[in-house]
This record gives structure tokens, sequence and C-alpha cells, in this order.
């Protein structure tokens, strides 16, 4: 008896996942990675800088995982506090996760409207049924979970670094520094005490601090941006400033989810392995940006411009001053040390290659912005280091800070990929 009552549970089971399988044919297979898609492009065109669409992309793919995990439970959940239906549709649920989150923090009417358009098409590929509904109800549970954990994460409200005195390797505003009554500031100097999605606090997070003024390496890295990073340098070969001009249109956000999209596909992950994986390598990112500013704004070192202007003054012989010396891009207003970009590059490609492998991918980058750049690579350690060239041969950036941020990201992605969202298959 107690076989046959095996065989008829076992009976059962195989119905139920015929039948959801059946309600859910007609979606995409891919409906989570379709909405990583709009969630990139909604924050860009939304004018969000890089480091609020890792925030925002963080937010979403969390409530997607915690959705779809809630139906499928493969992995350990983010937050617990979300229960499913029996047969409820995870395809309707991510969709629905993904929407909720973005029309919350996107309340402008046109993209509300489009939001709703996409919803609308998304969802009408899922054929009408209790299990859609379901879903769909997971997906907004899911969503309002998370924008509650999130909303006093210390985001907002703004804050800004008033510049000290100009005491050379101090940071000091540069011109695209925003003026608050009426003095040239540093921007998202908030950004260091924001709560981590993966990581238990940025300060475990604390870099040695960049070289001496005085030290040969200082002076190898200053003398390395200024003959390449210059706006009219002649040492700066065509494929370094597209890297260059590439990477100051595209976040590593834009980057990497674009890239993981791409590698997903290649691989033929499943919805709730895409669910995971978007989520983990989203938390990475922020939290390295995180832990990034914390760094940045602790040792407050001066960028290249401003060094480049100032090398009489930092008592290294082997650092001539060029007073004219200008950038190929544009400067971000805040310190140094380390890069934000080789930070945040550096822990989505550390989830990543845990993920996926280091390479042998075909990833294809691209960005509206910048139309007749097209990049490709088959490694994300070539991604990463193309970053390294692009903030140096941009002019923004010492060599010594994406070093820094490249170790910064690593140990970040390291720590959110080892800490969360394990799967709860022991043979994984």
């Amino acid at each position: 008896m107690k076989n046959m009552s095996v065989r008829r549970g076992t009976f059962r089971l195989c119905v139920l996942t015929l039948s959801m399988w059946l309600v859910t044919a007609a979606a995409r297979a891919d409906a989570v990675l379709d909405w990583n898609t709009i969630t990139v492009n909604t924050a860009v065109a939304n004018k969000q800088n890089a480091f609020a669409q890792a925030r925002y992309a963080a937010i979403v793919q969390l409530a997607v995982f915690e959705a779809v995990n809630a139906i499928t439970e493969d992995y350990e959940p983010y937050t617990g506090s979300i229960t499913a239906p029996p047969g409820a549709s995870p395809e309707a649920a991510a969709i629905e996760a993904a929407y909720k989150v973005l029309s919350v923090y996107f309340p402008v009417p046109a993209t509300q409207a489009a939001l709703l358009a996409d919803r609308t098409s998304s969802l009408a590929l899922i054929a009408d049924s209790q299990s859609k509904l379901d879903g769909i109800a997971t997906g907004d549970a899911a969503a309002l979970a998370i924008i509650a954990l999130r909303a006093n994460d210390h985001s907002s409200p703004a804050q800004f670094k008033i510049p000290g005195q100009a005491v050379p390797g101090e940071w000091q505003a540069t011109a695209s520094c925003p003026i608050v009554n009426g003095i040239a500031v540093g921007v998202a100097y908030q950004w260091q005490n924001i709560t981590p999605f993966g990581i238990s606090n940025a300060s475990e997070f604390l870099l040695p601090p960049p070289p001496a003024l005085t030290s040969r390496e200082y002076a190898k890295a200053y003398n390395e941006v200024m003959a390449v990073g210059g706006i009219d340098s002649t040492e700066r070969p065509k494929d370094r400033a597209d890297v260059a001009l590439f990477f100051a249109a595209t976040s590593p956000t834009q980057a990497f989810n674009q890239a993981a999209r791409q590698v997903a596909e290649e691989q033929g992950r499943s919805l709730p392995e895409n669910a995971r994986d978007l989520a983990l390598i989203n938390m990475a990112i922020s939290d390295s940006l995180v832990a990034s500013f914390l760094n940045k704004y602790h040792y407050n070192f001066w960028r290249p411009e401003t060094a480049i202007h100032a090398g009489a003054t930092d008592g290294n012989s082997k650092t001539e001053a060029d007073p004219d010396y200008a950038p190929f891009i544009v400067t971000p207003c805040f310190p140094s040390y380390p890069s934000n970009h080789g930070s945040a590059s550096s822990g989505a490609a550390e989830v990543m290659r845990r993920l996926y492998g280091e390479d042998g991918h075909a990833i294809t980058l691209t960005n509206a912005a910048v139309p007749t750049i097209v990049l490709q690579y088959t490694s994300f350690r070539q991604i990463t280091d193309d970053i390294s060239d692009a903030r140096v041969y941009g002019g923004i950036h010492f060599r010594t800070d994406q070093e820094a941020g490249t170790r910064l990201g690593r140990a970040v992605g390291a720590a959110v990929y080892k800490n969360n969202l394990h799967s709860v298959h022991e043979d994984d």
C-alpha cells in the first residue's frame, strides 16, 4: 500500500508538472532576460547615473528572483517571506515582479505607459488561467517585499562632499562638479552608507591606501595617464580611444547585464537559473559601488587632471607638471581611488566566471549612445581589462586606481556569490 501511495503521488506530481508546462509553454522561456533588458533600458532612459542604475537593477532582479523562487524553490530565498500557490506560473511572476518594481520607482507618465505596454505584451504570451493569476499575485508580493526592504537604505537624500584646501594628493572639484551653495562639490557622498544587498558591511572591504606621491609606483601611474589620457594625446591608439568612449557612455550595469543575457542564452540556462544569476550579478555590481565609494571618500585621492596641473607640488622629481592637461573624457565628480567602473565591473565578472566559466563565450557589447563602436569578447577578463584601459586612456584614472578597483570588486563579488541564494539541491 505504501508503494502504491508513492506511485499515486508521483503520478499526481507528473500531471501537475505537465499542466504547468502546458500553461506556460506559450510564454517565452526567457521572460527573466526580457525584463532584465527592460529594466536596464528604463533606468538609462530615465537618466539614472551608473550607481543608481546598479541599485535599481539589483532591486528588480531580487524581486524577480524571489518571485520565481517562491514557485520553483530551487534556491535559498532572499527574504523568505513570499509563498506561492501550487502551480503558479513562474513566467508571470517574473514579469509582474519586474513591472511592479519599475512602475513604483519610475512614475514618469511616458515610462509608465511603456512599462504597461511591455507588461501587457509579455503576459499575453501566457494563456489565461489560474496559474497565470497566481503567478501575477506572487510577483506583486515579491516586488512589494523587496521595495519595502529597501525603503530606508540610505540612498537618499543626496549628500555632497565639500572639498578641503588644495593640498597635494587631496581631491579637488573638477569641471563636472555641481555648484551647491556657491561651492563646487563632490556627488554621491551618501552612497558609501547604503545598506548592501549581499555583503554585511562595506567597511569590511577597506583597501590599503593609494601609493605615496613620492613613490616610483605613483610616478609610473602619473606619467602613463599624462601620456595616453590627454585630450590631444598622440599615444592613444584608436582601439583604446574607442573603449574609452564606449565605457564613458556605458555603465557596468549596462555592459555586464548585456553580457550575462548573451551567455545565459548561449548556455541554455533555465528561467530559475537566470533569475538567481542576474540577482547575484546585480547585487555584486551595486555592493561593489558602495564599497568603492566608501574607499573613495575615505582616502579622498586626487584625480589625474588635478594631480598633473599640480605636479610640481607632489614632492616627486619624476612627475612633471602640465597646467594645460585636459582628459580625453569628462572626469566624474568624486575622488579617484579606487575606480568605480573597475570595482563594479570586477564584482560582476567575479560572479559571472563562477556561474558561467571565465572564457569560451561570444559576447558583443553595443550601446546606441555610441553606435559606431562594437566591442567583441570571449572572456570576462577581456572586458574588465578594456575597462581598466578605458579609464586610463580616457585620462580620468591612474592605473593604480584600476588595479585597486579590480581587487575590491573581486573580493565583493566572491563574498556575494558565496553567501547568497545557494542551491537547495545537494548535487549543486
